[in-house]
C-alpha cells in the first residue's frame, strides 16, 4: 500500500501543485498508514503538512481542518503529548459547532474523544459532562435505540465504574446490552460489539457482588438466547 500511496502523492503534486487539497487527502492517507503501523515519527510531518494545506485552502474554521486537527490530536495522544492533544481536540469541537450546530453527530464524536483523554488521565469529573452531552446528541440524532447510543452509554458506564459508582453504571451498561440485542433481533445479524458488551456487563455485576446464579437470572431476563451459548 505504501508504494502506491507515494506514487499517488507524486502524481497529485505534479498534476495539481504541492499545496492542493487533493494532496492533503493523500498525505493524510499515507500518514494514517504510518500511524497504524506505529511509524508515528513519519506520520506527524505528513499530518502537519496536510493541516497547513487545508488551512490555507479553506480557512482555519473549515470541517476539513477539523478532520486534520483530529488526526494530529490522536497522534499526539499516542505519543503522550496530552496537553497539545487536548488543545487540538477543543479546537475541533469549536470548528464543528460553528460549521454545523451544537447538536451535530460530529460534535458528539469530538466530545467523546476529549472525554476519553480526560478519562484516561483520571480527570473523571471533566469527562462526565462531555460524555453526557455526547449521549444526548446521539439520542437526538439517531434515536434512543441506535448502536451509537449504546457506545455512548458504554463510555459513561465505564466512567462510573472508574469512579466506583457501580450502581450508576449498571443501568447504563444494561441498556447498552439491550440495544445490541434489539439490533441483533431486528436485523438477524449479531452486532459486532454484542459479545464484548455482554462480558463487560457480567464483569460489572461481579464487581457489584452478584453471584453467578443471580447474574444468570438477569441475563435470562434481558435475553434468553444468551444462555444458549
Amino acid at each position: 500500500a505504501e508504494p502506491l500511496m507515494k506514487r499517488a502523492l507524486k502524481i497529485d503534486e505534479e498534476s495539481f501543485g504541492k499545496n492542493h487539497p487533493q494532496v492533503a487527502i493523500v498525505l493524510n492517507n499515507l500518514a494514517e498508514l504510518y500511524r497504524d503501523t506505529n511509524r508515528l515519527g513519519e506520520a506527524e510531518p505528513l499530518m502537519k503538512r496536510a493541516l497547513k494545506i487545508d488551512e490555507e485552502s479553506f480557512g482555519k474554521d473549515h470541517p476539513n481542518v477539523a478532520r486534520d486537527l483530529n488526526n494530529l490530536a490522536q497522534l499526539l495522544q499516542a505519543t503522550n503529548r496530552l496537553g497539545e492533544a487536548e488543545l487540538l481536540m477543543k479546537r475541533v469541537i469549536e470548528i464543528f459547532e460553528k460549521s454545523f450546530d451544537e447538536d451535530h453527530p460530529q460534535v458528539a464524536t469530538s466530545l467523546n474523544n476529549l472525554a476519553e483523554l480526560y478519562r484516561n488521565t483520571n480527570r473523571l469529573s471533566e469527562a462526565e459532562p462531555l460524555y453526557i452531552r455526547a449521549l444526548k446528541i446521539n439520542e437526538g440524532c439517531f434515536g434512543k435505540d441506535h448502536p451509537l447510543v449504546a457506545i455512548s452509554l458504554n463510555n459513561l458506564a465505564l466512567l462510573h465504574q472508574a469512579s466506583n459508582h457501580l450502581g450508576e453504571a449498571e443501568p447504563l451498561s444494561r441498556r447498552m446490552v439491550e440495544i445490541f440485542i434489539n439490533f441483533t433481533r431486528t436485523t438477524g445479524h449479531q452486532h459486532p460489539h454484542l459479545e464484548t458488551a455482554k462480558y463487560n456487563y457480567i464483569d460489572l455485576l461481579l464487581a457489584m457482588g452478584w453471584n453467578k446464579r443471580r447474574i444468570r437470572k438477569q441475563l435470562r431476563k434481558i435475553a434468553p438466547e444468551f444462555l444458549n451459548k
